[in-house]
Order: structure tokens, then sequence, then C-alpha cells
């Protein structure tokens, strides 16, 4: 068999591979959403350089807490989890520099606090106000002059 051969059929494979790899990432998007209430969030991981250190994902509210998932992910699980009790927000910013590379087009920055450590988080203006209704709407007994 001559290499080039060899050659079409690795490129063939690897098409395939990558066919199947899109086919799944859409039927795990479907599988978080068949319950609803998912919409897109960033998550940003690294703070030592302004403006870097964002990962595009997928947020889910489930119950007492707000899932994130990663958006080329294969996992069925979510990687971060908070607590809706644990989380505040402090504030929202317009994306600044390469910020506005990294995200989604028309997202936010919201600066919000996880058991005290800083967190942020991207997302639509419509997400952002859905969020903060779901923060405010805690369940019966939240300590609401902690927000």
């Amino acid at each position: 068999m001559p290499v080039w051969e060899w050659a079409l059929d690795i490129v063939g494979l690897c098409l395939l591979l990558a066919l199947l790899y899109g086919i799944a990432l859409i039927f795990r998007r479907r599988f978080i959403a068949r319950h609803g209430g998912t919409f897109e969030l960033s998550y940003r991981v690294r703070t030592d350089h302004p403006g870097r250190g964002w990962l595009l994902g997928i947020g889910r509210y489930s119950g007492q807490s707000l899932e994130w998932f990663r958006i080329f992910s294969l996992s069925p699980r979510p990687k971060r989890v908070w607590a809706r009790d644990l989380l505040e927000y402090a504030g929202r910013r317009a994306p600044a520099g390469t910020e506005e590379v990294s995200l989604y087009d028309g997202h936010v920055v919201a600066s919000c606090h996880y058991d005290g450590d800083p967190l942020e988080i991207a997302m639509s203006e419509a997400s952002l106000t859905g969020f903060q209704s779901w923060l405010e709407s805690g369940p019966p007994g939240t300590d609401w002059n902690r927000r």
C-alpha cells in the first residue's frame, strides 16, 4: 500500500473523529439543558494577568447552586459548583482590553465573592438580571442584610 493511501486513511479518520466529537458536544449540550435554566457563562480561572484566564462555558441553575460546565468538554458533570448562600454579587463592569476578544459578544463581567474569595464570571445582560434575581430569591431564613 503506497504512502499516500496511508495518509489519506489517516486524514479520513481524523475528519471522522472531529465529526463525532462535534456530534457528542451537541448531545451533551442537549443533555445539560434538558431541565432548562442554562445560559452562556464564562468563568475567570486565573487573575494574575489582567484580562486573561477566561474559560467559556455553560451555566445552569440547579436548586440552591449554580453549576458551570466547560463548553468543549464531554463530561456531563459540572466543572465548578457555587452554592447560593456563599455567593455574593459585588458589581458589574464592561470587558476591558483582551477580555473583549476572550468573551462572548455582548457579555458583561460580574464581580462576586464566593465564601470570601473574589470570583469573576461573565454573562449577557439578560442573564445577569436573572442571576441577580436568583441570588435575591433565596430560601426562607436567608440573611438579607448580607447582600
